[in-house]
């Protein structure tokens, strides 16, 4: 549930998203699901010769099982809410 809270922070924030195919997806997070499945808008595709199908797309859904890494600018995260959830799952788990 953690992970959830967590990405659900991000939602208007700007990331990139590295899938296991080897793509690479910069855009504003729009919406997260309890699968983290997750909707970007205003993307951009780094490398367009490479995916030229990508160049006319402007949102996308992204299955979360399909996501290798996802990057955050660290000025995007609330290290001390986090930090919080961290305590409260720990306190849930013992």
């Amino acid at each position: 549930m953690i992970f959830l809270s967590f990405f659900k922070t991000l939602i208007g924030k700007e990331v990139t998203i590295e899938l296991k195919n080897d793509l690479t997806v910069t855009g504003q997070v729009h919406s997260v699901d309890q699968f983290l499945n997750i909707k970007l808008i205003n993307i951009k595709v780094p490398n367009l010769e490479k995916y030229p199908h990508m160049a006319s797309l402007k949102t996308c859904f992204i299955r979360g099982s399909v996501v290798r890494h996802i990057q955050i600018s660290p000025e995007a995260v609330d290290f001390e809410l986090l930090h919080e959830g961290t305590r409260r799952e720990f306190k849930n788990f013992t």
